[in-house]
């Protein structure tokens, strides 16, 4: 009976805190500045994205514009290089005619039928040239 009990401490009403409430008024006016702070700031990063996109298109589009001119140029000239060598492959074809054989050895080698004559034009402006040289 004479056991020793654990002491126990004095209980203690616990005190509860006050909630002071704030006035709502510094609550609404701080968070309509962090809302105008957050706004300034999209609107200034946004200004700067467009200033660099800005920039960066009045660098491409002259150098977009001299493409284009050597675009056109290049094509220009396959244009005429495909004129060119479709002449060229006409007149290979007609080198290999077997049909047309004959009238190319003539051609390349001066050659003629003898039942064929020859005709020399002359010019009639040269003549007129000579004559008047050989007045006295």
């Amino acid at each position: 009976m004479n056991a020793t009990q654990p002491s126990r401490p004095p209980l203690q009403p616990i005190q509860k805190r006050r909630v002071t409430p704030r006035p709502k008024r510094h609550l609404r006016q701080r968070s309509y500045q962090v809302m105008a702070l957050e706004s300034t700031a999209k609107i200034a990063v946004n200004l700067v994205i467009t200033a660099v996109s800005a920039s960066a298109l009045a660098q491409l589009l002259p150098y977009h514009w001299l493409q284009q001119a050597k675009l056109q140029e290049i094509s220009t000239e396959v244009k005429l290089m495909e004129g060119h060598v479709n002449g060229l492959q006409v007149e290979f074809s007609r080198n290999f005619d077997p049909q047309q054989a004959k009238s190319i050895r003539q051609q390349q080698g001066y050659r003629f039928d003898p039942s064929q004559r020859r005709v020399v034009l002359m010019n009639q402006d040269r003549r007129e040239d000579e004559q008047t040289d050989s007045l006295p």
